[in-house]
């Protein structure tokens, strides 16, 4: 936040989002915005970073030299490998009755410049790819070769709009672009063709339940196809 090191902590649990505090000036932060919401600091925002929601497998398959963060010896006992199927059959705090989608459907929110998109995840994952437009932005968003994980970006290619789809008869998984006809990876990078060596730029994305991306996204539209 404008180059300043901030160190935070785990301060409590609102509505299964948990709130932080940093250490250097007491303010409060939401996990799912990055906005303070209480303190010297309210009103800033902490940048986003881009990361990924990978299963372990396709993670392996992409970094095999990659290392995994052990978890502390002492403190094994205390975690809690079962915790989201418990939070799954705790009532919600809030709802938001009259939408199409039920408080704990999974989505994929994203937001590009103020403008918020929920993509519910059971029909993202019959269509996958989607090509879709958010603030005059091209998307594509990608289910991974393990159904599970996924990625977003931007469906662009040397500043030209493009269309991908998946190649059927690709032996590993494999998208096509309709303008290059070129071969791209879950990367988003063209393994083959025209656009060899090229890759698509990343869109941050979050896979969320439908209330909690609603209750801090209230302006979000519904992808519908």
């Amino acid at each position: 936040m404008n180059r300043r090191v901030l160190h935070f902590y785990l301060a409590g649990i609102n509505n299964q989002n948990f709130l932080m505090r940093d250490k250097e000036t007491g303010t409060w932060w939401q996990q799912i915005t990055g906005k303070a919401i209480y303190g010297p600091l309210q009103g800033a925002a902490l940048e986003l970073v881009l990361s990924d929601e990978l299963t372990f497998g396709e993670w392996r398959s992409e970094s095999p030299s990659g290392q995994v963060l052990a978890p502390v010896a002492k403190y094994t006992k205390e975690y809690d490998s079962h915790w989201e199927p418990e939070v799954a059959k705790l009532p919600v705090v809030i709802s938001f009755p009259g939408t199409e989608l039920k408080s704990r459907d999974v989505v994929i929110g994203l937001t590009i410049d103020g403008s918020a998109r929920a993509y519910p995840w059971e029909t993202f994952a019959k269509q996958s790819p989607v090509l879709d437009r958010v603030n005059g932005t091209p998307l594509l968003v990608a289910l991974g070769p393990d159904g599970k994980s996924f990625r977003v970006f931007v469906s662009r290619i040397d500043g030209r709009d493009a269309e991908f789809f998946l190649q059927a008869d690709a032996k590993d998984w494999t998208l096509v672009d309709a303008t290059t006809a070129s071969q791209w990876n879950f990367q988003g990078c063209a393994i083959s063709g025209p656009a060899q060596g090229k890759c698509l730029e990343r869109i941050p994305a979050l896979k969320d339940y439908w209330f909690d991306w609603r209750n801090y996204h209230p302006d979000t539209t519904i992808y519908k196809h």
